[in-house]
């Protein structure tokens, strides 16, 4: 696996795998069920992946979608693929809540909505980011 896929905590944060594609838990959590989209190849621009490869990316669309909405409630959808830092093509997957989800009880808000996201990290206990992701990774099968 490329570096950014080991920047965002491959094998951990694995949700789902795909030929050409990994959907992790973002570590550092925006809003519930954050997530990295990222290419399994060395590509650093977006014009470098192949036609497979962005073929199946609606396919990872659709489930960091559905998933997200099924688990979670999630209304709206955010991806921003900037890879100024992490330098192989990925995407934060950003989903939105109008209300506030609650996960053993700790209360977590968009705190942007209905604007764009800031992409500030929420404060959030293990226990909570691994229900998160269990719940996701529930959803693959």
């Amino acid at each position: 696996m490329n570096i950014t896929i080991q920047t965002f905590g491959y094998p951990g944060t694995l949700v789902k795998e795909y030929e050409h594609w990994v959907m992790l838990l973002r570590p550092k959590q925006i809003t519930v069920g954050s997530l990295v989209l990222a290419a399994k190849s060395d590509a650093n621009h977006l014009g470098q992946l192949t036609q497979e490869e962005w073929a199946e990316f609606a396919l990872v669309c659709h489930d960091a979608e559905g998933f997200t909405a099924k688990a979670f409630g999630a209304e709206k959808f955010n991806y921003l693929s900037l890879m100024m830092k992490d330098p192989n093509v990925h995407f934060h997957f950003v989903p939105r809540y109008s209300k506030p989800i609650t996960i053993n009880a700790n209360q977590y808000l968009d705190s942007d909505w209905p604007l764009k996201t800031e992409l500030n990290a929420i404060e959030m206990p293990p226990e909570d980011f691994e229900f998160i992701k269990t719940k996701l990774v529930n959803l693959t099968t």
